[in-house]
């Protein structure tokens, strides 16, 4: 039987499992809330767990703030252990004994804090000549890359036990941890992988607001459809302006507003009678829409 889909628009803090692919784990989502249209922001591997924020409707117009925001990470590390991968899934290439004390391991783990270059893994998403990384390392090419810039803001050692460490990190986009377990383990001279990863934070989103798949599917449409966050919870770091009615239609229209506002220059939430209509930028007092929500441009368009 073929499911009827609807509009639905807002964002879910979900807890993916271990095993489901990010995308696997979107479309269980989608299907459970009978959704038209789904997104997720910040993809996590199948070994990994933790927060995937998935984005309905119109708040896929809107994820850039969370593709962009820093991430926050419980990483499980085996020491003495190097693999094909830098994680659990890959072949161990190589062992060694791990004598190492908490003294040793506080003095590799500051040298990760700031900005480090860190090389993309092999077995990543990123592109190259328009294909993954991960497609030429099936076939078993290399390829060369170049390192990139990313910043690790806090690393924090939560338990050392015999060949296991256990860190929480704090980190930009783009940051592999996997690398960073591989980097470590390097520093140390005894070599490492990431044997287990749980996100738990994406800016200001964290586990604590999150639900897991036996929790949707064991509820009715009408709870499920109350675990969903408005579509301006991902710009709550952005100013809000506060428009009229006239305002409203010629921003819909796509025309440039005067504003007298007390407000930097910078993009600002933009909301009339109460509700939320999209993301303009404001410069100098002269107000440009960037992403408006679908309703308010249809009914600017009604009343052209």
């Amino acid at each position: 039987m073929t499911q009827i889909l609807r509009p639905l628009d807002g964002i879910l803090l979900f807890y993916k499992p271990l095993g489901l692919s990010s995308n696997v784990a979107l479309q269980k989502v989608r299907r459970l809330f009978q959704a038209e249209k789904a997104g997720h922001t910040g993809t996590l591997d199948p070994l990994a767990t933790g927060l995937l924020p998935v984005c309905f409707g119109e708040a896929t117009k809107f994820t850039s703030s969370l593709l962009d925001a820093d991430k926050t990470y419980c990483a499980l590390i085996r020491l003495g252990q190097t693999t094909t991968t830098g994680d659990a899934e890959g072949e161990i290439t190589s062992t060694c004994a791990v004598k190492l004390d908490n003294a040793q391991i506080h003095a590799a783990l500051r040298n990760f804090i700031g900005d480090i270059q860190q090389m993309p893994p092999m077995h990543s998403a990123i592109k190259h000549k328009g294909k993954p990384l991960y497609e030429y390392i099936r076939k078993g090419e290399t390829v060369i890359r170049a390192s990139r810039s990313v910043t690790i803001h806090e690393l924090v050692l939560e338990r050392f036990a015999g060949n296991e460490l256990e860190i929480t990190v704090r980190c930009s986009k783009g940051t592999y941890v996997r690398t960073l377990a591989e980097d470590i383990g390097s520093t140390l001279g005894c070599g490492a992988h990431l044997k287990g990863l749980r996100r738990t934070a994406i800016g200001r989103f964290s586990l604590e607001g999150a639900h897991n798949l036996t929790q949707i599917e064991s509820v009715t449409m009408l709870e499920r459809e109350a675990y969903i966050l408005p579509l301006d919870s991902l710009l709550q770091d952005l100013p809000v302006l506060d428009l009229d009615a006239a305002q409203v239609t010629r921003i819909a229209q796509g025309q440039r507003l005067a504003i007298e506002a007390a407000l930097l220059d910078g993009k600002v939430r933009l909301y009339g009678a109460g509700h939320f209509i999209g993301v303009a930028d404001l410069v100098e007092q002269r107000l440009t829409p960037v992403r408006l929500l679908s309703s308010v441009a249809k009914s600017a368009a009604c009343i052209e």
